[in-house]
């Protein structure tokens, strides 16, 4: 391990995130795994978003901005997808995104690192990093089983064989007898987005070829016949390296927040202290999905009549446009229901300690949207989940919980839309927590998630498969190094 530490002080590496929270911060725990083995990490980033990324440790940032003529094309004040006003903005977000191409460069020469780590949302960096013989790893932001099923789709379009949107199909070579049906499918894969955003997502699938390899925040134990398939079948180079979270797991008590968030942690987890084990449904839909009061109503109904203790976090995006509020609890079911539910639930408007409360011994089940990044931290915290996928890859990301691991039952969401969310019934809600919190299933499931959470942290320790294919990459870098 340490044979080759001399070397690698003096590797250094440029990691360049995609400007949104759920991307920059698993970077930012790749760059800190990396420096953790000896690498020199800089993080290149805008300086708003640089502002945002709480005590980097070992980690060097550094800034590069839009050039200020072009600034105007993006959303006003927007450097973040985050503080995107609304859904259908952005496809320009992403198109502004590509003006950092010139300050990259003028930092790639500048500074001529040994490699450069790219999100898959900047599908023009291979080429820029080509032009100073600088190998690019992709950054992938989903799992090995979604990376090998959206190759799939691409190469046998099974969605076409099939009568209507809601005939299932299987997804062909694919290992697991996957079924999907054609609701389920992204747009980008099916090719029926707009030209501008599929030629995005062309050049992204380019980038990924040219590319000296893809990162994968994963762990072989969790997707081991995904990993296989995506070298042996599918050719590509690709090392699982995660969860990267876990390299920061005991820093819990040093997250910085503004006072009130840190309060609202402190109340959450004291009231999740007073609860028995595996008692509590968390539910939490990540910062970028948004539902119509009408569906957070159902939610609302559907938790209270599964009869099981809930904590849940309510995106705060109950206000007007003009920022006065517009009754804001309009969305509860009746003014009665907080009353109602004391002691039994407890709501959390904004940002919640998602890490803490899925790690609390209190936490039973988790109801998601399916994001990769969340869909980890509960499996490193031994938590099955109750699955809502809505766009993305989160559909991919259900079956892999619900058909392959078996950790997770889904509501019945089938409708794959980034603006339009389908409306799921308070029934159906209610009926899947219950399934998940009571009985024999519920208890295997549980077993299965706990044995998952045991194997993640291995993989992240010395010898495990994580820690050894890091170090195995890093040994490909200094060997193929010319500097």
């Amino acid at each position: 391990m340490n044979s080759d530490n001399g070397r690698r002080l003096s590797l250094h590496i440029f990691f360049f995130p995609f400007l949104a929270h759920g991307h920059i911060t698993p970077m930012l725990h790749l760059a800190r795994l990396f420096s953790s083995r000896g690498v020199k990490a800089t993080v290149i980033t805008t300086p708003l978003n640089a502002s945002l990324i709480p005590h980097a440790g070992d980690v060097h940032i550094q800034t590069i901005d839009f050039p200020c003529p072009q600034k105007t094309v993006l959303p006003q004040g927007c450097e973040n997808l985050h503080s995107v006003p609304s859904q259908d903005l952005i496809p320009a977000f992403l198109k502004a995104t590509a003006m950092l191409r010139e300050p990259l460069e003028q930092a790639l020469s500048q500074c001529a690192p040994h490699c450069i780590v790219a999100d898959m949302m900047f599908p023009w960096v291979t080429r820029s990093a080509a032009e100073f013989g600088i190998p690019v790893l992709v950054f992938n932001g989903s799992g090995f089983f979604t990376l090998c099923a959206v190759e799939c789709m691409s190469l046998y379009r099974p969605y076409e064989d099939v009568s209507t949107d809601w005939d299932a199909f299987v997804i062909p070579s694919l290992p697991g007898e996957i079924k999907m049906t054609r609701t389920e499918v992204g747009h980008y894969v099916m090719r029926n987005e707009e030209p501008e955003t599929m030629k995005f997502f062309e050049a992204s699938e380019e980038s990924n070829a040219e590319s000296y390899g893809v990162l994968v925040n994963s762990f072989h134990e969790l997707e081991h016949d995904y990993v296989e398939y995506c070298r042996k079948v599918l050719g590509k180079k690709a090392w699982h390296v995660g969860p990267v979270s876990l390299c920061r797991r005991h820093t819990d008590g040093k997250r910085e927040r503004e006072s009130e968030e840190s309060n609202a942690k402190h109340e959450c987890l004291k009231w999740l202290d007073t609860r028995e084990p595996s008692s509590v449904v968390y539910v939490c839909f990540g910062s970028l999905t948004s539902f119509p009061k009408s569906q957070l109503r159902e939610i609302a109904k559907g938790l209270e009549a599964s009869g099981h203790q809930f904590i849940w976090a309510v995106a705060t995006s109950t206000k007007s446009n003009n920022n006065r509020d517009e009754d804001e609890e309009e969305w509860l079911p009746d003014e009665g229901y907080e009353k109602r539910i004391e002691g039994k639930g407890l709501i959390i408007r904004g940002w919640a300690p998602q890490v803490q409360i899925l790690e609390h011994k209190a936490t039973g089940a988790f109801m998601t949207h399916c994001g990769w990044n969340s869909m980890l931290e509960s499996v490193c915290a031994g938590v099955p989940m109750i699955t809502w996928p809505n766009y993305a890859d989160q559909f991919y990301n259900e079956k892999l919980v619900t058909s392959v691991l078996k950790i997770g039952v889904g509501v019945g969401a089938k409708n794959w839309s980034r603006l339009e969310r389908e409306r799921i019934e308070w029934e159906a809600i209610e009926k899947a927590v219950r399934r998940m919190m009571e009985g024999e299933e519920a208890e295997e499931m549980r077993k299965k998630a706990k044995e998952l959470a045991c194997k993640a942290s291995q993989a992240m320790q010395e010898g495990g498969s994580s820690l050894s294919s890091l170090d195995s990459l890093i040994h490909h870098l200094i060997s193929s190094s010319h500097h």
